[in-house]
């Protein structure tokens, strides 16, 4: 899309947070801040009457989540969800959301995700400015996704993402969380977001150091701490275990 300024609707019902955003959008040039809300409600008055080509939307707020926001509509913005929250990532992703940034956000996480929203903008400019949920999930389901291939002696995967090339060393890898049609690499150090196929990864990933746990998850043997119940705790995170995989699971850790 070749405009001059991407107009950009901060929602959220903390004051802080709302500060914080519109400093980090006054720092890029790109970038036309329209207004910021405290709540859903005074969003969609805004939305209704002007035009917003990036809604960064908080979650958790009274009366109205940024969820239902986002569902109640038929056409939206590039959205990118801010939140304190990581149980939302997938219902977010499944809404077409761009990027879900975890509070405290960065300037260089936010910068990501602001490159994220303009590029899904251009891939939408042929027909209308906003990305429908139909058109969304359309969209997901034709993109061409990042190609992988792992040496069978190698003890690190190169992953493309954000105009980068990263190392992720197979010791450093806690768990990976498929997102729509993104994953996202949890490492001991920082995490990853990139258009992959958790599929292909499972097939590529050396099966004596990952398995897959549940539709949505990937994770390292070696970071597995305990299980209980039907969730696995590796490094401090709860990752459920699906129905149709726990019987593996517990096969290859010799529990059956």
């Amino acid at each position: 899309m070749d405009q001059d300024k991407y107009r950009v609707l901060i929602v959220d019902d903390e004051f802080l947070a709302r500060k914080l955003l519109k400093g980090y959008v006054s720092k890029i040039d790109s970038l036309e801040l329209v207004a910021d809300c405290s709540s859903a409600f005074e969003a969609i008055t805004i939305l209704q009457k002007d035009k917003i080509d990036i809604l960064l939307l908080d979650i958790h707020m009274p009366d109205l989540t940024g969820l239902e926001l986002v569902e109640s509509m038929k056409n939206f913005p590039a959205v990118i969800f801010t939140t304190a929250y990581s149980e939302y990532a997938i219902n977010s992703y499944e809404l077409g959301a761009v990027d879900y940034l975890l509070k405290p956000i960065g300037f260089p996480r936010f910068f990501q995700a602001i490159n994220k929203a303009i590029d899904q903008i251009g891939r939408n400019s042929s027909g209308n400015n906003l990305s429908s949920k139909v058109s969304n999930t359309e969209e997901s389901s034709t993109t061409a996704e990042e190609t992988l291939s792992i040496k069978p002696t190698a003890d690190f995967l190169t992953v493309k993402a954000d105009y980068k090339i990263y190392k992720i060393n197979f010791s450093d890898l806690l768990y990976i969380e498929g997102q729509h049609e993104y994953v996202t690499f949890h490492t001991v150090s920082r995490r990853i977001t990139a258009l992959y196929s958790l599929k292909n990864l499972e097939e590529q990933l050396p099966n004596e150091q990952f398995i897959r746990i549940h539709k949505s998850y990937i994770v390292s043997f070696h970071h597995i701490q305990d299980i209980e119940g039907n969730t696995v705790n590796v490094a401090g995170s709860k990752i459920p275990i699906g129905g149709s995989y726990r019987d593996i699971l517990m096969e290859r850790l010799n529990l059956k």
